[in-house]
């Protein structure tokens, strides 16, 4: 007993460190490459800035600062709630080669390639995500497909060549319903500037007139925006892309299993 109790100091700082390098290690993969980096280092700069106010002894600077963070951190929880979303959602005890690719996540990675790929080729692209209204009024005044979701019929369908490319696309789950889709305009111009044309009014609008969330790829200039909810965000990077859809389309397959799940230990806990 006294062996053990010998090596009980040395044992916790080595569990603790593990820990920490444990946390830090998955922390660093969720938000490598993302614009979580970028803030770790302005956070980074504003900490070296902090100590030296607090060795130099400058009181004002310090309360000013202290009232900078009070409102950063709400701030940030509300900018990166999708990125958060995704990152909490991704936590687990499985190793990487337990995880499932599941139907939702090729859709995501294709859609993600072709917007990305017309982007750089500055091909002009409007794509529609239907959410729970529905959008047949406008697909039935449109080409139907009905085709299953593939990067390569999304980017042919934009091609200037193509005949359906002047119009929108309509996706519902993982199927592309309809192409050259006519939308409404957005009646409020405000955040329609002068590099944005019809594509962006019409991407605008849909979102003002149902729940679905549109995609808009620019001609000019081949920035992405993302409209929702009859507010545009223009500039949207890959990352950012990803964690926005993820955390505005559950796979109904995910949320009946974890629903089922919850169920299943509520139950077990009442009868124990």
């Amino acid at each position: 007993m006294s062996i053990v109790h010998a090596f009980i100091p040395v044992l916790i700082p080595a569990i603790e460190i593990f820990a920490i390098a444990f946390v830090l290690y998955h922390l660093l993969s969720f938000f490598w490459n993302t614009r979580a980096m970028d803030l770790a280092a302005g956070t980074l700069v504003f900490l070296v800035f902090f100590s030296l106010a607090n060795w130099l002894n400058f009181p004002v600077l310090q309360t000013i600062m202290r009232y900078f963070v009070n409102a950063a951190v709400i701030g940030l929880l509300i900018i990166f709630q999708p990125e958060l979303r995704v990152a909490l959602s991704k936590l687990s005890m499985k190793g990487k080669k337990y995880e499932k690719l599941t139907e939702f996540d090729k859709f995501l990675d294709g859609l993600c390639n072709s917007v990305y790929r017309m982007s750089e080729r500055r091909i002009g692209a409007i794509i529609i995500l239907e959410n729970q209204d529905s959008l047949d009024e406008y697909a039935a005044k449109a080409v139907l497909l009905n085709a299953h979701f593939s990067s390569e019929l999304v980017e042919s369908i934009f091609m200037n060549s193509s005949p359906l490319h002047d119009g929108a696309v309509i996706v519902r789950g993982t199927t592309v319903l309809a192409a050259a889709v006519i939308l409404p305009l957005a009646d409020d111009t405000s955040q329609i500037t002068r590099s944005m044309g019809t594509r962006h009014r019409a991407g605008l609008g849909i979102t003002q007139h149902s729940d679905a969330l549109s995609i808009v790829v620019s001609e000019e200039t081949g920035k992405v925006s993302i409209a929702r909810e009859g507010i545009m965000t223009r500039g949207v990077r890959a990352d950012r892309f990803k964690g926005v859809l993820r955390s505005l389309f559950t796979p109904q397959e995910e949320s009946s299993t974890v629903r089922s799940r919850l169920q299943k230990w509520l139950g077990a806990w009442r009868h124990s």
